[in-house]
């Protein structure tokens, strides 16, 4: 039955990830870095297409909002939420400029930029990198399992062990989700 089959093939996934020291001991060092980074003063930004867009501004709602408990908003934003920006750039210029334009717009040394790209090509991912980079911007990508160009680019790479777009997506937002509560109790207590 194919309903039980994806569902264990996202808990196959899933366990890959339980059994992978270095992915987790990764979490560990991302969320020490995000700490760090809003600690004196940064943001945590992050970019992604399709259903890594809506990842992207599901997990900077989670910092910029709340997360488990009610307290003050973490300074976090998805590059891709002002639509008069992101479609003026992508015909003025090229839709593979709209991160690395807002990059330039808002980032600045000590920042984080969170890239989620399924196959670590996206274009306009991998650009916003390459400004974060010159920028000296700490950046995160979250791929699959070759981590495409991206790893690259990537400061810290989480490349899910799977080419299975619906799986390496919910992977990316267990991390997430996990990143994002460490957060919060190591910023709050």
């Amino acid at each position: 039955m194919r309903i039980k089959e994806a569902i264990q093939q996202s808990i196959d996934v899933k366990h890959k990830i339980l059994s992978d020291d270095q992915i987790i001991e990764l979490i560990e060092k991302v969320t020490d870095i995000c700490v760090t980074s809003l600690q004196n003063g940064g943001k945590i930004l992050f970019c992604g297409n399709g259903g890594s867009a809506a990842d992207a501004q599901h997990l900077a709602a989670e910092l910029s909002g709340r997360f488990y408990f009610d307290r003050e908003p973490l300074n976090a934003e998805a590059l891709h939420v002002n639509t008069s920006f992101l479609t003026a750039v992508a015909n003025d210029y090229s839709f593979d400029e709209v991160f690395s334009r807002m990059v330039k717009a808002q980032g600045k040394k000590g920042d984080v930029l969170f890239g989620f790209s399924t196959s670590g090509n996206s274009g306009n991912v991998v650009r916003a990198f390459n400004t974060a980079k010159e920028l000296g911007i700490i950046t995160i990508g979250l791929t699959g399992e070759s981590g495409g160009e991206l790893k690259g680019y990537a400061d810290y790479l989480f490349n899910i062990p799977s080419s299975d777009t619906p799986r390496i997506q919910e992977s990316h937002i267990l991390i997430g989700h996990i990143i994002c509560e460490l957060i919060e109790s190591r910023v709050f207590g």
